[in-house]
């Protein structure tokens, strides 16, 4: 049996574990109260994010069982990705102290790196870098932050979910035009479970993803990229400039917070999505504009790269550059005006 035949089972499987936790959630008042700092107004279930996690964990024991993944790459993603859902999801049930989760983060980024055989050389202007140990730290450091971002940016209907598939099949299609396409099955899975997860989430959200979810994708995605870079330092690039969207909002709104003297670990409402979804009125066209951005804008500016058009830091520049007015445009990171 083909690969790519593993696709719409785990889509249909995560599908169905999203009902089943929908149900369990509604069972056992496991919800998502409104409040002034929300983004959403109706109480809704949380954890649905479990099933993208199980359904993907599912597809890395076939695919091992088959052997169409490397070794290095599965036990990385299911350590790392395991450790962070479990932590994610003791915390959507209570409540888990900032210093350990923080900890579990940095174990689980250590872990994917020990795997994975460190940071890949990068690439600049046609040269080849090796960081060494300093690489490995910063790596380490970009995994924490990527899947603590992807937590801040969860937080309109399907924004989360959009951005997981739209960059996966972006980078799915990376890989086939560097002639590695061999990566592709991975990513390819990860879409197929966040789009069964995702017919729940879609605006109005039925259940919402949760930290076990946002966490998982943010560390996986990480996990893919630094693997990537392995295969092809400019694969990495694209994969930066592929998540672009959530980078440039989190990262901006985070220092403009932190130079301000917020407390930067308490809940806000301030990204510029959010500004952008009170704006609207609604969650839909700001969730389709972060797919029409990865598409048509972001995808493109990475295809140059990989194809050998553009060198990376000029790529990400390029791309990032209109994310950045828009951060500020819909000013990411301010103070609210009237609840607005």
């Amino acid at each position: 049996m083909s690969v790519f035949w593993f696709g719409p089972i785990v889509l249909i499987l995560s599908f169905g574990m999203t009902g089943v936790l929908r149900r369990y959630a509604l069972e056992k008042s496991i919800m998502d109260i409104p409040n002034a700092r929300s983004s959403h107004s109706v109480p809704t279930p949380r954890g649905g994010g479990v099933a993208i996690v199980l359904a993907f964990l599912v597809s890395l024991l076939s695919l091992a069982i088959a052997g169409f993944a490397d070794t290095a790459t599965l036990l990385a993603c299911a350590g790392a990705g395991g450790l962070i859902a479990i932590v994610g999801f003791m915390d959507d049930h209570g409540h888990i102290a900032a210093r350990w989760r923080l900890l579990s983060h940095f174990a689980a980024a250590a872990w994917s790196l020990i795997c994975l055989g460190g940071m890949a050389p990068l690439q600049f202007w046609g040269m080849q870098v090796d960081l060494g140990w300093l690489g490995a730290l910063l790596a380490a450091v970009y995994l924490v932050w990527l899947l603590n971002l992807y937590n801040f940016m969860d937080g309109i209907d399907g924004i989360a979910s959009v951005e997981a598939i739209t960059a996966c099949l972006g980078a799915s299609l990376l890989y086939a035009v560097a002639g590695h396409a061999g990566l592709m099955v991975l990513p390819l899975m990860l879409a197929a479970a966040t789009a069964g997860f995702l017919v729940w989430n879609f605006p109005p959200a039925r259940i919402f993803m949760g930290d076990a979810g946002s966490g998982f994708l943010g560390i996986i995605l990480g996990i893919f990229s630094i693997q990537a870079a392995w295969a092809s330092p400019v694969l990495f690039w694209g994969w930066l400039i592929l998540l672009g969207t959530f980078i440039v909002d989190a990262t901006f709104t985070l220092l403009r917070r932190l130079a301000r003297g917020d407390k930067v670990y308490e809940a806000h409402r301030s990204h510029a999505y959010q500004f952008a979804s009170r704006r609207n009125g609604r969650h839909l066209p700001v969730t389709l504009a972060v797919a029409a951005l990865n598409v048509f804008w972001l995808l493109p500016v990475a295809l140059s790269v990989v194809a050998g058009l553009v060198d990376g830091v000029v790529g990400l520049l390029i791309g990032y550059a209109p994310l950045l007015v828009l951060a500020v445009r819909y000013r990411a990171g301010a103070l609210e005006r009237n609840g607005a």
